[in-house]
């Protein structure tokens, strides 16, 4: 029996913005690569390790180089999110989105509040990873065992295009 992954899923499906979520990465690889490598040449700690951080930092950071593979969807079985699963529409309660300030720009995030723990309402469970990808990104954070908060900004499309695209669904789906 062949394992379904998530180039399997159809449907409505979001990926990272293209325009300017990747200049930071590149611009701190550059960085981080031209301090380690004048950290190695005249031999200075302090540099080295400055350069291996900003290298952490591109490596944590490289799924958003990856554009155009989807992150988040929707279909007739559920939520798709990256790194997390499958969540079916009769486990989830709610659709909101929530908008954060931090330091002094406004976020929005899709909540997703579920009517069980995480585990039990995931269809496909996709939480382990490969061993490379272990330190990298997830689209998603858990606020709880019931509550699923997924960030807006890097995405593709408008926040409230995918938020009303995902009410719609459900209601559709029947949840």
């Amino acid at each position: 029996m062949s394992r379904v992954g998530q180039d399997d899923f159809h449907g409505y499906t979001v990926a990272y913005d293209r325009d300017e979520i990747q200049f930071p990465v590149y611009a701190v690889l550059a960085i981080g690569g031209a301090l380690l490598a004048r950290g190695v040449m005249i031999d200075n700690i302090f540099l080295v390790a400055i350069g291996i951080a900003a290298i952490g930092y591109v490596y944590h950071n490289y799924p958003l180089l990856e554009t155009g593979r989807p992150r988040l969807g929707a279909g007739q079985y559920g939520v798709f999110v990256d790194g997390l699963g499958i969540i079916a529409w009769r486990s989830i309660n709610d659709i909101d989105i929530v908008a954060g300030d931090h330091r002094g720009v406004v976020h929005r995030e899709l909540r997703l509040s579920l009517s069980r723990p995480i585990g039990s309402a995931l269809i496909v469970d996709w939480r382990k990873r490969p061993v490379h990808r272990f330190l990298m990104r997830l689209p998603w954070a858990s606020r709880g065992p019931t509550t699923i908060d997924i960030p807006l900004d890097v995405f593709d499309q408008p926040a409230d295009d995918i938020h009303a695209t995902f009410v719609r669904m459900r209601r559709f789906y029947g949840a």
